[in-house]
């Protein structure tokens, strides 16, 4: 894990006021809601947890920079030596297996050591973390370096095949339950694709290789912690904002995807209106990310998108050429959007 372990993977469960907060080493404060009493991390230790960070900004009030529970993916990762004191590396050696806390970190300090600037939008000078400690892997007496290797590899592997193996059991109840939550009047095509067109369009189509211009936001299938829907993408600005997935590096707005070069739903779903159409869209994993997953996005996911189909160009006649040796039979999409619905 490298420097990214200061900023990168962190868990919270709710805020609290700063005079709340007692004074850490450095610049840290910090907050214990919950001790088990037991045994401290210490350097060395691979570490399970669960949570969220925020930064409050100075237009938007809070904005979620991770959150471990919306996303259904705990953090693992080794306790380093500090790289400053009062880091994310001394916050957590305050915790025991089964403790939770709060931490606020200075964003000056993290930016300065992790390499990764400090948000702009910041409105203090600090970050917020809130940790459950779910697990804590130690090195036994005398094990050699070589063995809690082995261990932690073991470790991270069980918990991750466990993780696939509860997402996979579970697709077909998430999608049963936000289809009748949200009343959509579903149609199951062939492929297993569900969707409901709310406006056709034009009578033309996109074809692949054809160039449309779509307007859409991608949904998981569970509200996130707060009770709000879990957005992970959209080139809407204000949905960006309201859901907490702002960029300011983001281009919002229609955003071009070319046929055959999204995910297999996507570009199902995409063929089925024309200029003007909008079309809600509810994909199995096996029409998304599928077994592996990526990005955010676990493994056996079920997305929803909703979306708008504003232009198509029509692609020009293939020019026939003969292989280049060592190519690709087929190219790669770079994506035009954050995460969703390019290819992998």
């Amino acid at each position: 894990m490298k420097k990214g372990i200061i900023i990168l993977f962190a868990a919270t469960l709710g805020l609290a006021a700063c005079n709340n907060y007692k004074k850490g080493e450095g610049d840290m404060l910090y907050k214990i809601y919950k001790s088990e009493g037991k045994e401290k991390i210490k350097e060395g230790d691979f570490v399970k947890l669960n949570g969220i960070q925020i930064i409050e900004t100075k237009t938007n009030g809070d904005s979620t920079l991770v959150n471990t529970y919306d996303q259904d993916r705990p953090a693992f990762f080794p306790i380093s030596k500090s790289l400053f004191k009062g880091d994310m590396a001394a916050a957590l050696k305050l915790m025991g297996e089964g403790d939770s806390a709060s931490f606020k970190l200075n964003l000056d300090s993290m930016a300065k050591y992790s390499g990764q600037p400090k948000p702009a939008s910041a409105k203090t000078n600090y970050a917020t973390f809130t940790v459950k400690i779910e697990k804590v892997l130690r090195k036994k007496a005398n094990e050699p370096d070589s063995l809690f290797e082995k261990d932690k590899r073991a470790f991270f592997e069980t918990e991750y095949k466990g993780l696939i193996a509860k997402n996979k059991g579970t697709e077909e109840a998430k999608i049963k339950k936000y289809i009748a939550d949200n009343n959509i009047k579903a149609t199951t095509s062939a492929s297993g694709l569900m969707y409901e067109i709310k406006t056709p369009g034009d009578a033309e189509r996109a074809a692949m290789g054809d160039t449309v211009m779509v307007n859409y936001t991608g949904r998981f299938t569970s509200k996130k912690s707060n009770g709000k829907d879990n957005v992970f993408d959209t080139s809407d600005e204000k949905v960006a904002t309201a859901a907490g997935v702002h960029s300011p590096m983001a281009k919002y707005g229609p955003r071009p995807i070319v046929m055959g070069q999204v995910v297999p739903g996507f570009n199902e779903g995409l063929s089925m209106i024309g200029k003007g159409g909008k079309i809600i869209l509810v994909m199995p994993s096996k029409l998304a990310y599928g077994e592996n997953g990526g990005g955010p996005i676990n493994p056996f996911t079920p997305l929803v998108f909703e979306v708008e189909l504003t232009g198509i160009k029509k692609a020009k006649a293939p020019v026939a050429t003969a292989p280049v040796a060592g190519a690709p039979a087929t190219t790669t999409a770079v994506p035009t959007a954050p995460v969703a619905p390019v290819k992998k």
